[in-house]
């Protein structure tokens, strides 16, 4: 029986980090897709460095931590979320989210390559089903998707970057640099610089800060920044801690199914036989692989 330790957060960064496709799709538009990033995580960072003040975290860190937050902040809030957003210009958010959930394999592959963790036989059985699962998943997305094969060839391929970016993220949080401390400490130390990378290439490609005054975008940059980041990555980075990188990648395996019962209930989505076998593959994949030690 899985710890509810373990299962209440997995499932709360799941659920929350599905719907977040769904506000993302909303953010492109009039205001630059780093700008859009930026203010996610400007926002994320005020409420980091609040967060860690009421849980009374200390904020210091030494040197060291401090450069390796830094690298964390580029690759996890900078580079990963601005390939995210540019492959959504030329792919479904669904998609998108589909190919994320091959985070699994480079989250297990650097885990045993940089610290040594070894995955068992039903992880790696668990992670072939999932995969099957998310490939019939890609599959529907490629199918549905009003746009042409280099259109997707592009945003499958900035996808792939972005999941790199955060695997390599996703691993450092094990390192001892960066474990010795709060997980709110790192976040918060993090956000910030991700969010002031992501000002300054902002400035330098599109000019002064671009803002839509419009409710529904004000409201999606609070809910990414506040739910879907204040909320969720400190849950998410101590699943890491917790049970190694590759099982808590597990969540971007359940996040598109999210994604699609969510756009099933507000978008009218419209299930196929290769959507519902992929979702109950990734399903039967993330049973396995949990159940391994």
């Amino acid at each position: 029986m899985l710890n509810p330790r373990i299962a209440i957060p997995f499932l709360v960064v799941s659920l929350i980090w599905g719907s977040t496709w769904l506000v993302i799709s909303d953010q492109l538009g009039t205001v630059p897709a780093s700008w859009s990033v930026c203010y996610r995580f400007a926002v994320a960072a005020i409420g980091m460095f609040l967060l860690s003040a009421v849980t009374r975290q200390s904020l210091r860190l030494d040197s060291t931590s401090l450069k390796w937050t830094l690298l964390l902040g580029l690759m996890q809030f900078a580079l990963n979320f601005n390939f995210v957003y540019a492959a959504e210009h030329h792919i479904t958010s669904g998609l998108v989210a589909v190919i994320f959930a091959l985070l699994i394999v480079p989250n297990a592959l650097l885990g045993k390559w940089w610290l040594g963790r070894e995955f068992s036989r039903n992880f790696v059985v668990g992670s072939i089903i999932a995969t099957a699962g998310v490939a019939l998943l890609m599959a529907q997305e490629y199918r549905a998707a009003p746009i042409g094969g280099h259109e997707v060839l592009l945003g499958t391929a900035l996808t792939l970057i972005a999941v790199l970016c955060a695997s390599v993220s996703n691993v450092m949080q094990v390192a001892p640099s960066i474990s010795r401390y709060p997980t709110t400490t790192i976040l918060a130390w993090s956000m910030l610089w991700g969010a002031l990378a992501n000002a300054a290439w902002s400035f330098i490609n599109h000019g002064p800060p671009v803002i839509e005054i419009r409710a529904g975008y004000l409201g999606g940059v609070l809910y990414l920044g506040i739910i879907g980041s204040v909320v969720t990555f400190p849950l998410y980075f101590d699943l890491i801690r917790k049970i190694g990188p590759g099982k808590a990648a597990y969540t971007s395996v359940l996040i598109p199914v999210v994604a699609m019962l969510l756009s099933t209930l507000f978008e009218g989505y419209d299930w196929s036989a290769l959507a519902g076998g992929g979702a109950l593959l990734a399903t039967l994949g993330l049973i396995v692989a949990m159940r391994s030690r």
